[in-house]
């Protein structure tokens, strides 16, 4: 008896170790990592599920339930996708991204819900907002009641497009019962969420979502950024009359959350006919929800070791350290997800190369300010927001030349010139140098600097530079960045 006390012991341990060791691997992993829930579309069922009840920042896939609650409005008959509605003061002052119109200017509910899904323009989500609910606070509680109603028991909104506030939470569970729920809802408006690309004026903009015109099938949803959040992404893909919903909640690009939403729907589809020898995890709307805070990603995302300003029009597989080296985890081990074509021949391509492909060409879809136009009336709108869009810049030219024979023309502006002759020797006459102070020579030598932030982010991820603040009237967007990512 005494001999078979020391492996009696030494099984216990053995056994202890094994215990441990399974729960660590059956708990969930770090809040601050990511979390991945892939759904059937149609039963809710639950393929996988990780932190998928964590509660999260939303950002920009926000708009995903605007669009719901909007649509559901045209659909009750209490306006039409015809119906005009006003660009506000508010809605103007939005931080990128966005269409950047004038106060006044109106456009119908269906040219500025495409730009708003496709360009993921706040602006515009203010202008639904307020247009269906009157002002953001009223709309907000239309979006609470709404999510309420289709048990998204994790979400609360305080805004229509998901910029940086307290109070606005989701998590995937919730996620995917939005996601479900707007295609059991709302499916004749369905093409929303999966347009490829918009057109207004000369301007071309690519849908944020990189799987649409790239992975077979794919078929909608919404992407989002902001420092706090990650790169989320809420997607979806139908083969052989099965729908898939993907979401992925805090990837480290948006490059990364395409790949990862690509390798979900392909497990997914592969496990068509295996499903049988996996254990059920119920459906969606059963997950239980974890009591936490939302993880803030702000450090990770946009610390100073990332080489470029972080956004949702992210085409870089960006490591943590801001090199190349972590883009195998990035991927999650993509080698053992390889991508088929439609006849089921041998491995394609790993997830990054697919995403790495050019989309599939489409014809950007036209967007306009003003009413419902067609044929003529139609390619006249266009082509006045195109002229409309070349004014600007010219504008802007004029107003600092304009400055030029002010600024040397007051005896108060000798001292300047004195110290620029002094800080640069080398220097052309008083009277050129007085015309360009340093801050406006600075300002006038790169005049896109503003505009590149509305054009591609959700959120711009730095505020901007102090010498940009020498010329306030031509950049009221980059005044707001500290409060926006």
């Amino acid at each position: 008896m005494h001999a078979l006390r020391p492996l009696l012991r030494k099984s216990l341990f053995n056994l202890f170790a094994a215990t441990i060791a399974c729960a660590a691997l059956l708990a969930p992993r770090a809040a601050s990592a990511e979390a991945l829930l892939l759904i059937e579309a149609d039963s809710g069922k639950v393929l996988q599920a990780e932190n998928a009840t964590i509660p999260w920042y939303p950002a920009s896939v926000t708009k995903i339930m605007t669009a719901y609650v909007t649509l559901k409005a045209v659909k009750d008959g209490k306006l039409t996708l015809d119906t005009l509605i006003t660009v506000s003061p508010t809605a103007a002052s939005q931080s990128p991204s966005k269409m950047g119109f004038r106060p006044g200017t109106q456009l119908t509910v269906d040219n500025a819900l495409k730009m708003m899904m496709v360009k993921s323009a706040n602006d515009m989500a203010v202008v639904l907002a307020e247009g269906v609910g009157g002002s953001i606070d009223g709309f907000s509680a239309m979006m609470n009641d709404t999510a309420q109603r289709l048990g998204m028991t994790q979400t609360s909104y305080v805004n229509p497009n998901g910029l940086p506030a307290d109070g606005q939470i989701t998590s995937a569970r919730d996620l995917g019962i939005l996601a479900r729920s707007f295609l059991r809802d709302l499916p004749e408006y369905e093409y929303f969420v999966h347009i490829p690309a918009i057109r207004f004026g000369k301007r071309v903009t690519g849908n944020f979502n990189k799987l649409i015109g790239r992975y077979p099938g794919a078929d909608g949803f919404k992407t989002g950024f902001i420092c706090a959040s990650g790169y989320n992404l809420v997607a979806s893909a139908t083969r052989n009359g099965r729908r898939l919903i993907a979401v992925v909640l805090g990837a480290n690009s948006g490059t990364a959350r395409a790949v990862k939403a690509a390798q979900l729907l392909e497990r997914g589809f592969a496990q068509d006919n295996l499903t049988w020898l996996r254990p059920s995890l119920g459906t969606v709307d059963k997950l239980v929800p974890v009591d936490a805070s939302p993880p803030n990603l702000r450090e990770d995302m946009c610390g100073g070791h990332r080489k470029r300003p972080a956004s949702d029009d992210d085409d870089a597989l960006i490591a943590t350290n801001g090199g190349t080296s972590g883009s195998a985890s990035a991927t999650g081990g993509e080698a053992q997800v390889t991508f088929f074509t439609a006849g089921l021949q041998p491995p394609l391509m790993k997830a990054s190369e697919l995403m790495a492909t050019a989309p599939a060409a489409a014809e950007p879809v036209l967007v306009y300010t003003g009413p419902t136009r067609t044929g003529t009336a139609l390619i006249a709108a266009v082509a006045a927001d195109a002229d409309q869009q070349a004014t600007p810049k010219p504008r802007g030219k004029k107003s600092r030349v304009a400055k030029k024979p002010d600024a040397a023309d007051k005896p108060k502006d000798a001292g300047k010139d004195a110290k620029t002759a002094a800080a640069k020797p080398d220097a052309k006459p008083d009277a050129k140098t007085a015309a360009k102070p340093a801050g406006t020579k600075h300002a006038a030598a790169k005049p896109d600097a503003a505009a590149k932030p509305a054009a591609t982010a959700d959120q711009p991820a730095k505020p901007a530079k102090p010498k940009a603040a020498t010329t306030p009237a031509t950049k009221p967007a980059a005044t707001k960045p500290a409060n926006n990512s």
